[in-house]
């Protein structure tokens, strides 16, 4: 009789359970009341039941969830394809070349640079020569040309292709302007720069715009998220516009989104004067500083690229300081593949990512693409305490450095080309809303393949302490120290110790269904 009763409260719960797994997107009923009200109410249902659970890494109630379709979250873990299907290839095939010749009829009839005059014979050049390592301003091939490529990228993602699809349409778009965009030789790095980096931000950017949009909303709160979403991936905004998406209401959620914390530092940057010193006479600006965290790292789920990353930019204006300029440093990661599992008490994670660095400080300029392997664990210590670290190893293709004392042979470029490998550590213990620690170190070791023959290692230490003040609102401060020893064979070996301190308020935006504060 026990047994019998044993098997039919089994057959009960796991009938009941079955019953409630969620297989559809919750949608509003038409005629069921205010659409609005509808929609709060799913959001506030969908934050009740798959909010990470006090010291736990993912939802507690996610066995509701048919996760071939939606994340721990209750999030789509694919756009919906018939919303958002494939368009034909011809349509960002002509859009990548629409940026192009936007591009060529700036330089050429607005700046009226000397480059943007084009013609069949500068084409005809271009095609029969051999590309060449350009003399570009270093915030122009690390920045700006990444930022070209997110253009070219999100042509094609924004009308339905995935991120594997969506790359060839980068190097495309980057072999096009090389050859035919400009009357100056191809460039070797802005074919494997504006490409590579150009993916991987323009995909960040395409999932910010997700997160900010939601088509099931109207009025006010639809075109603020439109505006929002159209600054940060214009080229979506563009797309949306064409395909009659920006007035277009939907009954369901029609994107992937993951959960995204957003990190927003204010305060002031102090920057000693002399090297070697940890604290000293110096000049002071402002600064502000943002780090967005997208997903999950402790989430169980096949991991596609760039459902995992973080982004961090900084910058600062004011003081008498002309070393270092107003974008201070832009630093990220995303990942390319992964695996997550337990190892007694602590989650893991472990996994391919992709890697931008660009750091502009008093002692060095760096800008670098990189691939490598990466390892993320939690260690819970209570429910409100957790030790977080990634740890990071990966080759450099490409990158520049900066020189310094010591412009190139031709006096054009105070920067060379190099190649090489990062290792990198990022620490935190969280002590939940309260305080945190962190202990980051970065190194590079770089060595040059084009300007002046030598080798660079690089260094960079940022301890940081945060304490509550209300709420989510919390007093740091952070120490950096940036260390240089460059040995160039027509120069004497160049060794420099920089520090800078930096004292902030750090409001912290949670997202409402995660709880880890790892940032």
């Amino acid at each position: 009789m026990k047994y019998t009763l044993t098997f039919f409260l089994c057959f009960y719960w796991v009938s009941v359970l079955q019953a409630q797994v969620i297989t559809a997107p919750a949608t509003i009923k038409p005629g069921l009341g205010n659409r609005e009200e509808q929609l709060q109410r799913i959001k506030d249902r969908k934050k009740r039941l798959f909010a990470d659970a006090p010291g736990a890494t993912e939802p507690a109630n996610a066995f509701l969830l048919d996760t071939t379709r939606f994340n721990r979250y209750g999030d789509l873990l694919h756009d919906d394809p018939v919303y958002n299907k494939r368009q034909p290839l011809w349509k960002p095939v002509a859009q990548v070349l629409g940026v192009n010749a936007v591009f060529m009829g700036f330089n050429r009839y607005i700046a009226k640079a000397d480059y943007g005059y084009v013609s069949p014979s500068t084409w005809k050049t271009n095609l029969e020569s051999t590309p060449e390592w350009d003399t570009d301003e270093f915030g122009i091939n690390f920045i700006g040309h990444p930022y070209q490529g997110t253009l070219y990228f999100n042509a094609a993602r924004s009308q339905g292709y995935n991120y594997w699809q969506s790359l060839p349409f980068a190097v495309g778009g980057s072999l096009t302007w090389e050859y035919f965009g400009e009357n100056t030789l191809p460039s070797y790095n802005d074919m494997i720069y504006t490409p590579l980096n150009g993916a991987g931000l323009g995909e960040i950017l395409y999932r910010l715009s997700s997160n900010i949009l939601d088509d099931r909303t109207r009025g006010r709160e639809r075109a603020m998220r439109e505006i929002a979403a159209g600054v940060v991936n214009p080229v979506r905004g563009l797309n949306r516009l064409l395909q009659g998406k920006t007035f277009t209401v939907t009954n369901k959620e029609v994107y992937e989104k993951e959960p995204i914390n957003i990190t927003l530092f204010a305060g002031v940057h102090r920057q000693n004067e002399n090297q070697d010193e940890v604290f000293g006479s110096g000049d002071t600006k402002g600064m502000v500083n943002v780090q967005l965290d997208y997903g999950n790292p402790f989430e169980l789920q096949k991991r596609k690229p760039f459902d995992l990353f973080r982004l961090r930019a900084e910058f600062s204006k004011g003081g008498e300081d002309t070393m270092a300029g107003t974008i201070n440093n832009i630093t990220g990661y995303g990942i390319l593949f992964g695996r997550n599992s337990t190892i007694g008490k602590v989650d893991v994670l472990t996994g391919l990512f992709q890697y931008y660095d660009y750091w502009n400080t008093r002692n060095f300029d760096l800008g670098a693409l990189g691939f490598g392997g990466g390892v993320f664990t939690r260690l819970p210590l209570s429910n409100q305490v957790s030790l977080y670290t990634n740890a990071h190893l990966g080759v450099i293709p490409l990158a520049g450095n900066s020189t310094r004392f010591a412009p190139d042979e031709n006096g054009l470029r105070d920067y060379v080309y190099t190649t090489g490998l990062h290792g990198k550590i990022e620490s935190t213990l969280s002590l939940g809303r309260y305080a945190s620690a962190a202990f980051v170190y970065y190194h590079y070791w770089l060595n040059t393949f084009e300007g002046l023959e030598g080798s660079n290692s690089i260094g960079i230490v940022r301890p940081r302490v945060t304490v509550q003040v209300y709420k989510n609102l919390s007093l740091g401060y952070e120490h950096f120290g940036y260390t240089t020893n460059r040995r160039l064979e027509a120069y004497p070996t160049q060794r420099a110790v920089i520090t800078d301190q930096k004292i902030f308020l750090q409001l912290f935006l949670q997202d409402p269904q995660r709880k880890g504060r790892y940032n």
